[in-house]
């Protein structure tokens, strides 16, 4: 990110023949961007600031817009529902993908949603920028799967630009970036005859013109690249015989396409997993509003492709210019011996109103290719279960950062997701040779018998009473291996995280800790296994091996049989700490941090920090002891350090309740969780989904919106939503009914469904409310005049008595 010399670059940039063009210089949404690449003032700004500058870009006509900014609050409605608004008024909106690289899930709005042009950053040698934010989107987890982005990258490091005052200057960041695409975008305009460009251009169709002109770069994945490096005489060449129609990013997923096609490419499809989920993003370029006509189709290029079963996901509207696509891919038990390969195209097809002169719809037919890798199903010891239902992020909640040594980014928003933060740790489990399957739904969702273990890292939402049932069960008498790895929880240091935001006028309060250990103990305690609300840090190692713990928790129970493991760390958890500062305590002692057990038939593990998974802010990882925990709870096979009988437990470690961790009662935590004032559900990505069932129905209560991926999302902060679909009557006796979901709908209305079009939206959206009120002004004019006469005529009556 720079300063505000990035207006002076675009107009250099903007020396064509567009007048209109708005350019938003350097500036922060809200408090909470991180800054990482920027050298010089750091500035802040305000929602409303944006809304009137969206609002003028409006009034003016302006034809494309440049965004400099981010800020990682995608629930942001005032300013989501503005762009919204902005890019359906044709306006060609391009926005810095944010400088929160190399992590990933850093994606910054609103570059991170559809129908902005989000750009990333490369240096001279087709480089993708260390500062260069990744994805996936986050919008979509736990219930779905993120979209690609960026979708391009141009040039943003040591970039040429003009100073404020004089001269000239190196600028570097994705900040730099965005506008020369925006220069692209003008000269892509500029070329488009003026008597043309009503009709061809709009923000999709030039989105389409630059992701099928981009050159794809050898190296970086989909997430760190998006479609690849800008080039404008190939985007000028599709411009130039350009027909409005509709089209998928991306186009193709090929599991030979490595490491492009990462994380997909990097572990094959097998019978009997959860579904792998595929999201993508239909542009639409004949219409601001379009429609899916029919179901997509799955078509298979030989005899093998009938083993792969695909349910889809799509919007029902796709409105403003894009949509969503999503395809959750599984193999069908009859291949489970199967290994090859799996290739085929998914068709949709798509249309929109006609255009001023045309006789009917505008029709068009997407094509996605698909190419897969099979292998026969891998054994239960080597497949692991990863818990995404239990992550809570911010938005909407204030979760607070899991390292409280990292002071410059207060909040716990990438994601927590195995292809987000935890891509490392991912890899790291696919070169052991495990296979790693991600579960969104309650854990009485799976069957235990298909996994070794059941992997839970970093988790901060409640559990179900029937979960914690299962869960005991699965381990004690299925064999299921269970490991958990926590993160701090003190009640004291939350309370002193509490500051006021000037964005939202209000005060913020962490919702939980690092991690909900409240809960876990809950969900641990047939197991005799409690974490305590230390704060530890400190350094030690085990078997030659160093580690870092970074602001992680002590257990607190522990049964007696097990192995203990116990390190002199520094608990920091008396004096607290603040937003800015963390004040580290004097006490010292040698808390219990590594716990090992064999209970029934199962075994568990448990540790009390996960920081050194966490690639966000990883200090030193810790991959070399969650695979020697995998390997006790997959397989049984006990490592000597570990398990040496020096460790082992003769007596079990005791604390009383009263001094366990407790939740806070000044917090409504149902607002933010997926289990308090829920229903157990199993979601589409469970085993248990229910197929042919088409969306979700939801119980729409104040601004509740579903938006691009495929779960219902809250986008009032404060308010609470349910999701409810058809599933199987072990989960669910009876479908009820509900309103139908709204799809990316405030600007323009509530769609519902195909049969809803525009002039009947219009009229019972305005027309229908503003006749009934002037309806009800003429009955109260019509009163009005009545009691007038009446009153004249009392006059005249008394005056001619007079007379």
């Amino acid at each position: 990110m720079t300063t505000w010399a990035m207006g002076h670059l675009l107009l250099v940039l903007l020396l064509v023949r567009i007048q209109n063009v708005l350019v938003l210089p350097q500036t922060r949404k809200s408090m909470l961007s991180e800054c990482s690449q920027m050298p010089s003032l750091l500035q802040v700004s305000y929602t409303s600031w944006f809304l009137d500058a969206f609002n003028y870009a409006i009034a003016t006509n302006m034809d494309v817009l440049n965004l400099s900014i981010g800020g990682p609050d995608y629930l942001d409605l005032p300013f989501v529902e503005k762009v919204w608004e902005i890019t359906a008024s044709n306006i060609i909106m391009v926005s810095a993908i944010g400088n929160d690289g190399p992590l990933y899930g850093t994606l910054n709005n609103p570059a991170d949603q559809s129908d902005v042009i989000g750009v990333g950053g490369i240096d001279y040698d087709d480089h993708i920028a260390s500062f260069s934010s990744r994805g996936m989107s986050t919008w979509e987890i736990p219930h779905g799967y993120g979209r690609v982005k960026p979708d391009v990258v141009a040039y943003g490091r040591d970039i040429m630009g003009s100073k404020i005052s004089t001269g000239c200057k190196s600028l570097s960041g994705t900040s730099v970036a965005s506008p020369v695409v925006a220069g692209i975008v003008c000269l892509l305009v500029s070329v488009i005859p003026e008597a043309r460009r009503k009709d061809l251009l709009n923000p999709a169709s030039m989105k389409q013109a630059l992701v099928e002109g981009a050159a794809k770069l050898s190296g970086p994945n989909m997430y760190e690249q998006g479609a690849g490096r800008v080039d404008l005489l190939e985007s000028y060449e599709i411009l130039k015989s350009y027909h409005p129609r509709a089209s998928i990013f991306p186009s193709i997923l090929d599991y030979n396409d490595c490491p492009y096609s990462w994380p997909f490419c990097r572990q094959p499809l097998y019978a009997g997993a959860m579904p792998v989920i595929f999201n993508t993003t239909i542009l639409n370029g004949m219409g601001v509003i379009g429609y899916i006509e029919s179901p997509p189709t799955w078509h298979p290029a030989n005899e093998e492709g009938n083993l792969l079963s695909i349910h889809f996901k799509y919007t029902d509207v796709i409105w403003p210019w894009t949509g969503y696509l999503a395809l959750h891919m599984q193999i069908k038990e009859e291949g489970a011996q199967f290994a090859g390969e799996i290739e085929g195209n998914v068709t949709v097809k798509v249309y929109s109103p006609s255009a001023p002169g045309e006789s009917g719809h505008r029709r068009s037919t997407c094509s996605l290719q698909v190419k897969l890798k099979v292998v026969p199903t891998p054994p239960r010891a080597k497949r692991i279960l990863w818990d995404q239902f239990h992550s809570i992020k911010y938005p909407p909640g204030y979760i607070p950062r899991d390292s409280l040594d990292v002071r410059n980014d207060i909040l716990d928003w990438h994601g927590d997701h195995l292809h987000t933060n935890f891509h490392i740790m991912f890899n790291m489990l696919r070169d052991a040779g495990y296979y790693i399957e991600t579960l969104g739904s309650p854990l009485t969702c799976f069957d235990a018998q298909q996994y070794g273990t059941l992997l839970m890292v970093d988790l901060e939402d409640e559990y179900f009473p029937e979960e914690i049932e299962k869960l005991r069960n699965d381990v004690i008498n299925t064999g299921l291996g269970l490991v958990v790895f926590a993160e701090w929880y003190n009640v004291d240091t939350m309370v002193k995280m509490r500051f006021f935001d000037d964005n939202t006028r209000s005060w913020w309060t962490p919702v939980t800790g690092g991690a909900n250990i409240p809960a876990l103990n809950n969900l641990l305690a047939s197991f005799g296994i409690a974490f305590g609300d230390k704060i530890l840090n400190g350094d030690f190692s085990i078997d030659g091996e160093q580690s870092r713990y970074a602001s992680g928790t002590n257990i607190a129970r522990f049964p007696a049989g097990g192995f203990l493991h116990s390190f002199p760390l520094l608990d920091s958890s008396e004096s607290g700490a603040t937003q800015n500062l963390l004040l580290t305590g004097s006490s010292k002692e040698d808390p219990a941090v590594l716990g090992l057990l064999e209970i029934g038939e199962g075994r568990v593990g448990v540790y009390g920090d996960s920081n050194c998974l966490d690639s966000s802010h990883m200090v030193t990882n810790c991959y070399w002891l969650l695979k020697k925990m995998l390997d006790f709870s997959s397989s049984n096979i006990k490592d000597p350090v570990l398990f040496s009988k020096f460790s082992k437990r003769y007596s079990p470690v005791i604390t009383d309740e009263n001094q366990l961790p407790s939740r806070r009662t000044d917090v409504n935590f149902s607002t933010y969780s997926s289990v308090i004032g829920k229903e157990l559900i199993c979601e589409s990505d469970s085993r248990y989904e229910v197929w042919g069932t088409k969306g979700y129905n939801l119980h729409v209560r104040g601004r509740n919106r579903r938006l691009p991926g495929y779960h219902g999302i809250d986008l009032g902060r404060g308010l609470n939503f349910t999701v409810e679909k058809t599933r199987p009557a072990r989960w669910r006796s009876a479908w009820k009914g509900s309103e139908l979901s709204s799809s990316r709908s405030k600007y323009l209305g509530v769609f519902n469904r195909d049969e809803i079009d525009m002039p009947f939206l219009v009229a019972t959206r305005w027309i229908v409310p503003a006749g009934v009120a002037a309806s009800g002004v003429l009955v109260l004019l019509s009163i009005w005049r009545i009691r007038q006469r009446r009153r004249r005529r009392r006059r005249g009556s008394g005056s001619n008595r007079l007379a």
